[in-house]
């Protein structure tokens, strides 16, 4: 008898914030790589599907990138291109 099937992984690679194309906003967007393998026994042995996606915080929208977008979107925030940090503010309070 053998055991085989398949095992979903999601991995966090990045939190940039971008205009997201959905909704219009200036949030948070979350870059995930989803990568499903094969198991055999319950082992899992290689990977088979690789898939990249960018997921706004403020609507929920998910919009599939390419392998070379994403690595472009994590030199970008690794580099600190990627406008504000995430978690501050993204404009100076007004002063009259």
């Amino acid at each position: 008898m053998i055991i085989f099937g398949t095992k979903g992984y999601l991995y966090q690679l990045a939190i940039l914030t971008l205009v997201c194309r959905s909704c219009g906003t200036p949030s948070a967007h979350t870059l995930r790589k989803r990568v499903v393998k094969f198991t055999l026994f319950f082992v899992p042995l290689f990977p088979f599907s690789t898939k990249y996606a960018l997921q706004c915080t403020f609507c929920g929208a998910e919009q599939r990138v390419t392998r070379e977008q994403a690595e472009q979107l994590q030199a970008q925030d690794a580099a600190g291109q990627g406008g504000p940090v995430y978690g501050q503010p993204q404009q100076q309070p007004y002063q009259s």
